[in-house]
């Protein structure tokens, strides 16, 4: 106990969200100040809602990515049948396993792998929003890219390349599940979240190197571990997003989670699938587990924050106008509520 107090206090990466951005929370206020508008990020994405800082549904991220490049995706509503949405999956060609989440989430509330009809019943009698079935994209190489384009430029600067690691135990035979789970240096850390997911498994003991996920989102918030890709950013990869860019037209700031093949096929720009893109509210992952000091980290975030400013900036006098305040303040209300609610079956 005593050595997990002693871990987050002296690794930066281990405490609160708040308490690592308080530091530097006054240049954002600076931004509002000077854009005067509290919400001055919002025309960041301007065909993603709130610029994609929060509440934005995924739905009108994949219909503006190329469709070669989402995996099969259906939306389902709560209210609907099981019999409807087997119908609906049947008629799409899906097979388990495959994944599901909230059109509308974030940090990985409420994904899931359903590898079984059971699994898929219990969730969707459970969850009480729209929620998409996704493929399970089985491919090798997971990946977060944060890309930024000045609207005034065709080319882009991609100043975060990371692969990931999903949060996972490896069995030796003798530990259990619980004991595993204490002993890893990540995990160890989040046992109320194990207890309430894993719990009932706690028993298990794994045979020697059985993997097992203890999360299957790939993010910080999921204990995923980062490993640091700057040396492979190259022209040819500047390319591929560039074109991604393009082609939405409209995505200026944000983080892409994509599955690849390989390093070399995503630069080639074949054989990978993009998860999820993440607007103006997506951190620069590459700050976590890259051995930055928080200085450093600080310097990470503020260049970014000074490239939202001006991306917005420009494209508020383009035309896309920064929300109002009563209309910022209404949906980022509605956007808490809704999160709220989740979290209560996640």
């Amino acid at each position: 106990m005593f050595k997990k107090i002693i871990d987050r206090i002296t690794n930066w990466e281990l405490w609160p969200f708040a308490l690592i951005y308080f530091p530097i929370s006054f240049v954002w206020v600076w931004y509002m100040l000077r854009s005067r508008s509290v919400w001055f990020f919002t025309p960041s994405n301007p065909t993603i809602t709130f610029g994609g800082f929060e509440g934005e549904g995924k739905k009108e991220m994949y219909e503006q990515l190329p469709g070669h490049t989402v995996p099969l995706t259906i939306y389902i509503q709560p209210h609907w049948s099981f019999e409807e949405v087997k119908r609906k999956m049947e008629a799409s060609g899906f097979r388990y396993p495959f994944v599901v989440k909230p059109d509308v989430g974030m940090k990985g509330i409420l994904f899931r792998k359903i590898d079984r009809e059971d699994q898929l019943l219990k969730y969707h009698d459970k969850i009480p929003v729209e929620y998409l079935i996704q493929e399970l994209i089985d491919l090798p190489v997971e990946v977060s890219v944060f890309y930024y384009r000045h609207p005034a430029s065709e080319k882009g600067v991609i100043s975060g390349f990371i692969s990931k690691e999903l949060l996972h135990v490896k069995g030796d035979g003798r530990l259990n599940l619980k004991e595993l789970i204490c002993n890893h240096p990540r995990a160890s850390h989040r046992m109320e979240e194990m207890q309430h997911r894993h719990g009932h498994r706690f028993e298990r003991v794994l045979e020697p190197n059985q993997i097992f996920y203890l999360s299957y989102a790939g993010n910080h918030n999921r204990g995923a571990h980062f490993s640091n890709l700057q040396s492979e950013i190259d022209e040819q990869l500047h390319v591929v997003f560039d074109q991604l860019s393009l082609h939405s037209q409209h995505f200026y700031y944000g983080r892409y989670d994509i599955k690849a093949a390989s390093i070399q096929d995503l630069k080639e720009g074949r054989n990978f699938y993009i998860l999820e893109y993440n607007g103006c509210g997506a951190e620069p992952n590459h700050i976590y587990d890259c051995q930055m000091s928080l200085i450093r980290a600080y310097r990470e975030i503020l260049k970014h924050w000074k490239m939202l400013y001006e991306i917005s900036r420009h494209n508020h006098l383009k035309g896309h106008r920064y929300w109002s305040f009563n209309k910022g303040y209404t949906f980022l209300k509605a956007s808490n509520r809704h999160f709220k609610k989740l979290k209560q079956y996640d």
